[in-house]
């Protein structure tokens, strides 16, 4: 009896192109909540973004090509944690300072022609003192020049979801084909935090000294806003003055993305009222870990009767403070599943919404890899569901 029950099952859902099922269920009776636009800013494009959901709590012209300048080192520097994170960089490394790194117009950490200077010291420069010398002499240590560390810098972007953006140099300096957006630079400072928090923290150093000079980070939150840690500012004239910021405040991240203000310290202004907005009427919630099982799917002709359907990475969830009980979620499927199946197969979505807005939508995946059955297993699946 409980095989023909499940067989019935199986029946009723495979036959349908697809259906849905309610995760979560909104409370009756709840207050709906509101809450105010977020703040207009002086600045020619910004975003704010939870870290880990991604989301944006608000945004301005964040689609459009800006010149990075000097937030450009955000990428320079991802790209050395992933040298790092695979083994073939260390911190302790050494790298020879070429003419072209020594000659290097701009902001400089003052590194020394011929010299041998370690990885750790030249990621100081570049993150703390802005350092364009300690850029490109790292992009020609971890890639031999320059354009092929832009290439590594490039393929970064791309996997990062960067649709609108592109690298020629590790500095930032001024080029026609170097480019970026408020919105990509934001998912690269939240990639930065989430990715590599060990080494992230080298965003937070409020100075750094090398060849007897002290230079000071110039980015002033890290002073004056609570929960700030990072991560880079930039100028240049086409650019403006520009700053990416991030903040942690009970467990919940934020990044503010700010391009185009008209000084020093409108930028710093402005990116902190956008994180005071995110943090007083937003929250972040982990719905679900990597690899947790939303549901099963039945599977024809396999070696299993189902397939466990959920997420292949931690999801998170950004949504106004206390509306929590208000949100519904539906899993939404629409495929019929028959062996051979692989794992991490797109098979539906999963949508969250508050009210009648759509907050999230995200694909969910196959979670095992289910063989086809043998020659006897799938005629009796055919003689089981004939129809």
């Amino acid at each position: 009896m409980k095989i023909m029950g499940r067989a019935l099952l199986c029946l009723i859902l495979l036959y349908q192109t697809g259906y849905t099922q309610t995760l979560l269920q909104a409370k009756p009776h709840q207050a709906p909540i509101t809450i105010p636009s977020p703040p207009q800013l002086q600045a020619r494009s910004y975003v704010l973004m939870d870290a880990h959901s991604k989301q944006l709590l608000a945004a301005h012209d964040a689609d459009i090509s800006i010149h990075p300048a000097s937030l450009t080192k955000m990428m320079t520097a991802y790209v050395a944690f992933m040298e790092i994170k695979a083994g073939r960089l260390h911190m302790a490394d050494k790298a020879r300072i070429s003419e072209k790194a020594w000659n290097t117009q701009g902001s400089k950490t003052f590194v020394e022609l011929g010299k041998d200077v370690s990885v750790s010291d030249l990621l100081h420069g570049i993150i703390t003192q802005s350092g364009n010398d300690a850029a490109v002499a790292l992009a020609e240590h971890v890639a031999g020049t320059e354009e092929a560390f832009a290439d590594l810098m490039n393929t970064q972007a791309r996997r990062l979801g960067m649709l609108h953006s592109h690298f020629t140099n590790a500095s930032g300096l001024p080029h026609e084909d170097h480019y970026s957006t408020a919105h990509d630079l934001a998912l690269l400072g939240a990639a930065l935090a989430v990715d590599f928090p060990e080494y992230y923290k080298l965003f937070s150093e409020k100075e750094f000294t090398y060849h007897g000079i002290r230079q000071y980070n110039r980015n002033s939150l890290l002073w004056s806003a609570e929960g700030v840690d990072g991560i880079k500012t930039g100028h240049t004239e086409e650019a403006g003055f520009c700053l990416v910021a991030s903040a942690l405040r009970h467990d919940m991240r934020l990044v503010a993305s700010v391009i185009g203000t008209s000084s020093e310290k409108l930028r710093s202004q402005e990116a902190s009222a956008l994180l005071n907005y995110g943090f007083r009427f937003y929250e972040t919630k982990k719905l679900y870990p990597a690899g947790h099982v939303l549901t099963r799917l039945p599977v024809r002709k396999g070696t299993a009767w189902q397939v466990p359907v959920g997420v292949l990475h931690d999801l998170f969830l950004t949504y106004p403070k206390g509306s929590y009980g208000q949100l519904q979620a539906f899993l939404e499927l629409h495929r019929r599943v028959r062996a051979p199946v692989n794992a991490a197969t797109p098979i539906g979505q999963l949508r969250v919404q508050l009210g009648t807005k759509d907050i999230l939508q995200t694909p969910v995946f196959t979670l095992e890899k289910i063989p086809e059955s043998s020659w006897l297993g799938r005629r009796l699946d055919d003689l089981l569901f004939w129809r």
